[in-house]
């Protein structure tokens, strides 16, 4: 990280800029000592002739350091210990107590140089309330795009968020609570889950008319829908519903893994984006074994998919369990370059894609004037070795250094 002292050169009014060998600036790598002017929260200008910049421009000089857009992780869970196996113990906790755990993660996850999170799943809306204290500036954080509890079925899956609802005039009612309380996209589950007993994840917890009433309420009011879903059915009634987003995607069965590929050309045909949710610590056990195959088995899936020309996005659903903690992003990006993606791909999956798929593709996921000033820096080149994301070196957010 950059030192303190180094952060109390460049902080202040007016124009700076921050220097590196390289920079991948959301699609392609590009070389020559490329030089980002900053004022305020903006990108300002993106020098790449590798001209020695005036004497009285302040400038970060990281050397042979790759500059990249601040990581998009558009499937976390801020209000989530990953080391709690009981959440259901959350419908009595006290906001106090969730909001102070919630910042911490954040925290967690610009260290991992994680500029922008969407919350998919949250108790009593705090995630709207952290993206205010966030946009405000009133303390330093990641961007918070925020879905506030996920509409699921009486004690169905993340129940004890507060998102129950059953019926079609129900789920109506629940999307437009979301959306008087201001939130950027409605989450639905429409199946069962791993963490919460009761619907199993390959079990659809609401109908297809029932799903199509979420995405005509949301919709007419200018909010995308994502759903998460595992199961077979759950996934191909959400795609004929409309949805925006399918978060795991897993083509779950009973007892196995059976992937639909006719749903599959719908998804790529109707440019649904793919929460692939593939990021997690590589040591540990994650889950059961017979789930642990699934979960390869789905691995292997998304890479027959990306072939297909299916939008996947590389999201952690950090904070569900001991392997997914705040910040793992890095390790999914990783993940994602042995799934027959290009390194460039993986990148662009939680940078420029992820951007798209969070509805901030006109402010986010690339490095060009205009753009917020959301910016990481990491040892070496990138798109040589994917590694080098877990070696941050300096992190800016809306033109702002991050100091751990």
């Amino acid at each position: 990280m950059v030192a303190s002292g180094e952060q109390q050169l460049i902080q202040g009014q007016g124009i700076w800029a921050v220097r590196a060998a390289r920079l991948f600036d959301g699609y392609a790598v590009r070389a020559g000592r490329p030089l980002v002017l900053i004022e305020g929260s903006r990108i300002i200008g993106v020098d790449m002739t590798g001209a020695a910049p005036s004497a009285d421009l302040r400038v970060l000089d990281l050397g042979d350091a790759t500059l990249l857009p601040g990581l998009i992780d558009s499937h976390v869970h801020l209000a989530f210990d990953p080391d709690d196996k009981s959440k259901q113990a959350m419908a009595d906790e006290d906001d106090h107590i969730s909001l102070t755990r919630m910042r911490f993660h954040a925290a967690q996850q610009l260290r991992a140089g994680v500029t922008t999170v969407r919350d998919l799943g949250d108790r009593h809306f705090l995630a709207l309330s952290l993206r205010d204290r966030y946009t405000t500036g009133m303390e330093m954080g990641p961007e918070v795009v925020a879905a506030g509890p996920p509409i699921t079925r009486t004690r169905g899956h993340c129940w004890f968020l507060g998102g129950e609802a059953d019926g079609i005039a129900a789920v109506e009612a629940a999307v437009g609570e979301r959306v008087a309380r201001g939130v950027d996209v409605v989450k639905v589950m429409a199946t069962g889950g791993v963490t919460t007993p009761g619907w199993g994840p390959h079990q659809s917890q609401y109908t297809r008319d029932e799903l199509t009433a979420v995405t005509r309420v949301a919709h007419a009011h200018g909010r995308p829908v994502t759903a998460h879903a595992h199961g077979l059915q759950g996934m191909a009634d959400a795609v004929a519903a409309g949805v925006d987003g399918l978060e795991h995607a897993s083509f779950f069965t009973e007892d196995g893994v059976e992937p639909d590929w006719k749903t599959v050309g719908a998804v790529v045909e109707e440019g649904i984006f793919i929460g692939a949710t593939e990021a997690w610590l590589p040591t540990g056990s994650m889950v059961a074994p017979h789930m642990a195959e699934r979960v390869e088995q789905r691995s292997a899936n998304f890479a027959l998919m990306h072939r297909e020309g299916a939008r996947l996005v590389c999201c952690s659903d950090a904070g569900a369990g001991p392997r997914k903690p705040h910040g793992v992003l890095p390790y999914g990006i990783i993940h994602f370059g042995s799934l027959g993606l290009t390194n460039t791909e993986a990148l662009a999956s939680a940078t420029s894609l992820a951007a798209q798929a969070c509805g901030l593709s006109d402010r986010k996921g690339k490095i060009a004037v205009g753009y917020d000033a959301d910016l990481i820096a990491v040892a070496g080149n990138p798109l040589q070795h994917l590694e080098t994301l877990l070696d941050i070196r300096a992190v800016i957010r809306a033109g702002r250094i991050f100091h751990d």
